[in-house]
């Protein structure tokens, strides 16, 4: 157990480490490339999720060490069901387009295919949460559906701090 709470403590700088380098890229200029893509942008918050979470429901390194995986799975079955749905919207997106000549078919397929994919993340997203929930008491899974909340608050304050960052950095903007 003590191996496991060293691993949580020197994962928890690396996520710092991480963040901070992260925060050196969005400070470069403009013309700079940054090598950090979303994806990888999405990994490093889901680790600081993951290391946030154990605190904020005061988890147990057993129990955590149930929690992670199943959190995990939870976290990959949104992202996989959302880069579903997106990839739909832009095929969509693409065949209402005047240039397309997209049919009423092809418009119609697609649709059913968007309510066929919503229909099976939204079962597959419940049965992941309700793999969380087992490792949990009941005011550790309340706790969790407002720390959630919270991290979702978070990340889109990131996001929106990134964008004023980015205006602010580009002198072309404004011209």
């Amino acid at each position: 157990m003590k191996r496991f709470a060293r691993f949580g403590t020197t994962f928890a700088g690396f996520v710092a480490v991480i963040f901070l380098a992260g925060s050196a890229l969005a400070q470069q200029p403009p013309d700079a490339d940054p090598t950090v893509s979303p994806a990888e942008i999405q990994r490093l918050f889901d680790s600081y999720a993951l290391v946030q979470a154990q605190q904020f429901l005061g988890l147990g390194d057993e129990q955590y060490t149930k929690f992670l995986p199943r959190f995990m799975a939870l976290q990959n079955t949104r992202r996989q069901g959302l880069q579903q749905r997106t990839r739909l919207l832009n095929e969509l997106r693409r065949l209402t387009m005047p240039e397309s000549g997209g049919s009423d078919d092809q418009i119609k397929a697609t649709l059913k295919q968007m309510q066929d994919v919503d229909d099976r993340n939204d079962a597959d997203t419940r049965k992941a949460q309700e793999a969380v929930d087992q490792t949990l008491d009941v005011r550790q899974q309340a706790r969790f559906r407002v720390f959630e909340e919270q991290m979702d608050r978070r990340k889109l304050e990131l996001v929106t701090r990134a964008r004023q960052a980015n205006r602010g950095n580009n002198p072309n903007r404004g011209r």
